[in-house]
C-alpha cells in the first residue's frame, strides 16, 4: 500500500489518510486499534472489496484497482467478523465446498480440499450437520474452513475470537499459526491483546485512519505511551510486569510464562 486514501461515497472525511504498509509473503501480522480506527476498511483493500480513493494497493504485484475481485479472491481469502454474515449453505460440507467449487476445480479436488479444511478446524465429524445448528465457536471455525478450502496464499481474518472463550480463541489462533507455518500470509484484525502477544510476531497499530506504529509485537505492545495514543492498553501480564519494575522485572514481558521466569529468577532457588 502506498499513500492509500479512502473515503466512502457517502462520507465527507477520509477514513484512511495516507497509509503506507508492506506485508511480505509468509508474514503473520496483527492489525489492532480501537473501534472506528480504520482496521477493517484497511483490510478490505487487500482483496479489492474496497478500492482506493487515491494512492495504490498492490497484491502479489497486481494493482487492485484493475484486478477483478473474483480474481483476487483466489489469492486472498477474507473471513468476516460475524460468521453468520458469511455462512449461507444449509449443511457444513456444502458451505465448505462453495468456494473451491466456484474456482472450477474437479469434484474430487473439491472433496479433498473440503475434507482437509474441515479436519484442520475440527469439524470433519460435523460435515453433514446443519450449519446454523453449530455453536458460535464452531460457526466461526466453519467460516474459516470455507476460506481455507480455497487454499488462498493470503488469509485476512476479522476478529476471529469474538464471542469465544479462551480455549476456543486459542484454537483459532493455533489453526492460523499452522496455516502460517505452511507458508501462507496471515493478517488478523483483533482486540485480543493477550493472543496477539502470545502468537503474532508483528503488530500494526491503526489509529484515526493512519498507521501509528508497525513493528515487532514485543516492542509495540510494551510501549504504554504509544498504546495510550491509540486508546489501547498493554496485555494484562505486561501491565503487571511494569508495576514490578522495582523488583527487577523487565518491562517488556508479554506472557505469563515469561513473568513467572522473571520472578522465579529473582527469588532464587526455593
Amino acid at each position: 500500500m502506498t499513500d492509500l486514501v479512502f473515503r466512502y461515497a457517502s462520507g465527507v472525511a477520509d477514513v484512511l489518510r495516507g497509509v503506507n504498509l508492506r506485508i511480505d509473503h509468509g508474514e503473520f501480522v496483527a492489525l489492532i486499534g480501537q473501534n472506528g480506527a480504520g482496521k477493517t476498511t484497511l483490510a478490505k483493500h487487500f482483496n479489492g472489496l474496497l478500492k482506493p480513493s487515491s494512492g495504490s494497493v498492490r497484491v502479489m504485484g497486481r494493482d487492485t484497482r484493475a484486478a477483478p475481485v473474483a480474481d483476487l479472491a483466489r489469492a486472498v481469502g477474507y473471513v468476516y467478523q460475524n460468521p453468520d454474515h458469511q455462512i449461507f449453505a444449509q449443511r457444513v460440507r456444502a458451505e465448505a465446498a462453495f468456494g473451491p467449487r466456484n474456482l472450477g476445480l474437479s469434484p474430487s479436488e473439491v472433496e479433498q480440499r473440503v475434507e482437509r479444511a474441515l479436519a484442520l478446524v475440527g469439524l470433519r465429524e460435523h460435515a453433514d450437520d446443519f450449519a446454523f445448528s453449530l455453536g458460535r465457536g464452531q460457526r466461526q471455525k466453519l467460516a474459516v474452513a470455507s476460506v481455507l478450502a480455497m487454499e488462498p496464499r493470503i488469509l485476512v481474518v476479522d476478529e476471529p475470537t469474538t464471542g469465544l472463550d479462551q480455549a476456543g480463541a486459542r484454537g483459532i489462533l493455533d489453526l492460523l499459526s499452522t496455516w502460517n507455518v505452511e507458508g501462507r500470509t496471515i493478517v488478523v484484525i483483533t482486540h485480543d491483546m493477550t493472543l496477539v502477544a502470545e502468537r503474532i510476531p508483528r503488530t500494526v497499530v491503526v489509529n484515526d485512519g493512519l498507521i501509528l506504529a508497525d513493528g515487532p509485537t514485543r516492542h509495540v505492545l510494551t510501549d504504554a505511551s504509544l498504546l495510550r495514543k491509540a486508546y489501547l492498553r498493554p496485555p494484562q501480564v505486561t501491565r503487571v510486569a511494569q508495576r514490578l519494575g522495582d523488583l527487577g522485572v523487565a518491562p517488556d514481558v508479554l506472557t505469563v510464562a515469561e513473568l513467572y521466569r522473571q520472578i522465579a529468577a529473582r527469588m532464587g532457588p526455593s
